[in-house]
């Protein structure tokens, strides 16, 4: 029997039994298939949700320990546009933070501050003994704690932070800054905060979220008091939302201390 065949013997065998069924019948029939096409598109629509969160992190405001998230300097928008154009390419901001050793002793730090970006840091400065004496800045943030690790390295060591004209230092990256003995911005850089958050797919309670944003901010606020930047700083952070970005201008890096006259180291604190 060919396929033909058997499809024509189906369809008569389907067609007898239609005739002969009651309609209360046909209605079961009809409502369990509705159940089953329902029940396949569910199975669909989740597999396409799972697989789209993958490639997206968690978005926590109060969690600290946060991957590299895009950089809110990186959109244009309300409440503010970055004040000077952005030169690098966004690409590059978004890649894991690298460094690069340059003439003058200068090293250059650049991308994202991916969790375990301060231990390739120390591993950096260690390798390159006495020859750092400024770290030059261009990064969107990115983990808080590696931030913090980061800059109490700078401090330790006594080198200079700097900023160049149409670089971006945004987020977490102004708490490395803030370890820099003497710390410099160009015309042009930018500069900006706002609040921590978390960038991980991993959700946490209320109440541990809320712990652990009041703990990473007073590590921020006590680091930044030891390193001699005023608290307007942070308070700015505190107030802008995660998806923006408080820009500081050229006075406000002055008055809050975040950059010094470029020649006069700040006392040095104790770094813990």
């Amino acid at each position: 029997m060919n396929a033909t065949t058997r499809l024509q013997g189906f369809g008569q065998r389907l067609k007898t039994y239609l005739l002969s069924a009651d309609d209360g019948m046909l209605m079961r029939h009809f409502f369990h298939g509705l159940v089953v096409t329902s029940l396949v598109f569910i199975v669909i629509d989740w597999n396409e949700l799972s697989t789209a969160n993958k490639a997206h992190p968690g978005f926590e405001p109060t969690q600290p320990q946060a991957v590299p998230v895009l950089p809110p300097a990186l959109t244009e928008g309300e409440p503010q546009n970055a004040p000077s154009d952005i030169t690098t390419d966004p690409n590059t901001l978004k890649q894991a933070i690298r460094f690069e050793l340059r003439p003058g002793g200068i090293l250059s730090a650049e991308g994202s501050i991916e969790p375990g970006a301060a231990g390739r840091f120390a591993s950096e400065i260690e390798a390159r003994g006495e020859y750092v004496k400024t770290v030059l800045l261009n990064s969107p943030g990115g983990a808080v704690g590696d931030a913090l690790a980061m800059s109490k390295l700078i401090r330790e060591k006594k080198l200079s932070t700097k900023v160049a004209s149409g670089a971006l230092c945004a987020s977490s990256c102004p708490i490395v800054m803030a370890g820099g003995v003497i710390r410099e911005a160009e015309k042009g850089a930018v500069i900006g905060v706002h609040q921590i958050f978390n960038g991980s797919t991993e959700k946490l309670s209320p109440e541990q979220a809320m712990s652990d944003a009041q703990r990473t901010t007073a590590d921020v606020s006590r680091h930044l008091e030891e390193m001699g930047v005023k608290s307007g700083l942070w308070l700015h952070a505190l107030e802008t939302p995660p998806d923006r970005l408080y820009y500081l201008t050229p006075e406000e890096m002055t008055a809050f201390a975040l950059v010094t006259d470029g020649t006069t180291p700040v006392a040095t604190a104790k770094t813990k």
